[in-house]
């Protein structure tokens, strides 16, 4: 099997990135390499998956300090797990309950009672879709990675058949009372319990499948709505889908970021709709119907004589959907008119016959520029 690289190498980060840093950095990396992006492309998928790897332990406060000390081994799932578990510290030591006993834990995931129910931590996923589709909303079915309760130990992280017992040392508390004579009378302090680590049980015999963790890594999916009017890079919160909470506490929430593919025709501005559409000479000249696209098909509109390079006209109620309200923006038509090329000697000799038999008064532009010039130079 390939050693697997350096998490910050993946992201093309340093170490003492800041969290916002190493968020732009997987949004570009996912971008660059998502398989929606790739089809049928292994390469890209490996290192999709790879960047989504790096990101959830670098984004994740406590995997990011076990990570920073001891490397992979300190976010794999069997780390410290117990029986099987291959943690350096020794059998059933948890390595979140190192940290707490040297720095005071990471995010506050302990409370004072070992056994006191706790949120699970958010998760992250991202979803790609078209304009249309940002436009009038749509399903997607989002895959992503969590920590789920374990199935066949059902989060006690005991085997089957048998059960966790409560630790004699600390009476299921997870911390012990130490007394201390003092000059000045007795000190109590209270410390992490050596014999349970903190979580107030002990594990005689752990799961074969958890290693006694009483959770498992999991690939998932859910069927996500995304409504009309979302905008590119916003945030969808699907809650109660991150990772499992501790001792039946309730579960994180799943983020889905999403990124809206660009149009080749189509440029949004806030809920308005923005496109170009050529136009001849002739048909701007002497005006003429012409059929525009917009979000909803092809319409028919009226060139009016004499329109001029950059106009712009707008088809009201054609944009994109007001975002959780009624009501739609407008779509603005910019007319670009296209100079003929590759003229033959006869289409030549009509243009000249034709510039020959107009005067200043055809050009509004354009006498208005010269009559400045005139000004500006007192000629």
């Amino acid at each position: 099997m390939a050693e697997k690289r350096d998490y910050y190498e993946v992201l093309g980060v340093s170490k003492g990135a800041s969290d916002d840093e190493i968020k732009k950095a997987y949004r570009q990396s996912a971008k660059k390499y998502h398989p929606d992006l790739h089809p049928g492309d292994k390469e890209c998928e490996e290192k999709f998956k790879e960047v989504n790897e790096a990101y959830e332990v670098l984004s994740d406060k406590d995997k990011r300090a076990r990570y920073d000390q001891f490397g992979h081994a300190g976010v794999d799932p069997n780390f410290g797990a117990g029986a099987g578990g291959g943690s350096p510290f020794g059998q059933g030591i948890d390595i979140d309950d190192i940290f707490s006993s040297f720095f005071g834990g990471f995010g506050g995931r302990r409370s004072n009672n070992a056994n006191a129910p706790m949120r699970g931590s958010d998760v992250e996923a991202t979803v790609y879709i078209s304009f249309e589709e940002a436009a009038f909303g749509c399903k997607k079915n989002v895959s992503y990675n969590c920590v789920t309760t374990c199935g066949d130990c059902h989060g006690t992280g005991a085997q089957a058949g048998s059960s966790p017992k409560t630790c004699s040392a600390c009476g299921g508390s997870g911390k012990v009372t130490i007394n201390q004579r003092t000059p000045f009378g007795v000190v109590q302090t209270q410390r992490t319990c050596d014999a349970c680590h903190g979580k107030g049980k002990i594990i005689d015999n752990p799961c074969r499948k958890c290693g006694g963790s009483g959770r498992q890594r999991k690939s998932k999916s859910v069927d996500v709505t995304i409504p009309a009017g979302i905008k590119d890079q916003q945030i969808l919160n699907v809650g109660g889908r991150g990772n499992a909470g501790y001792n039946n506490g309730p579960a994180g929430d799943l983020h889905v970021y999403v990124n809206v593919r660009p149009h080749p025709l189509f440029e949004r501005r806030g809920d308005d709709v923005w496109c170009d559409t050529p136009i001849t000479f002739a048909q701007a000249a002497l005006g003429a119907e012409i059929v525009v696209p917009t979000l909803d098909g092809k319409v028919s509109y009226t060139v009016h004589e004499g329109t001029q390079p950059g106009d712009v006209f707008k088809l009201k109620g054609k944009g994109i959907p007001h975002l959780n309200g009624r009501g739609r923006g407008d779509q603005y038509v910019r007319m670009t008119i296209e100079v003929p090329k590759n003229l033959n000697a006869k289409q030549k000799e009509l243009i000249k016959q034709l510039d020959g038999t107009t005067s200043e008064k055809n050009y509004v532009k354009r006498k208005n520029f010269f009559d400045k010039l005139k000004d500006l130079f007192n000629e």
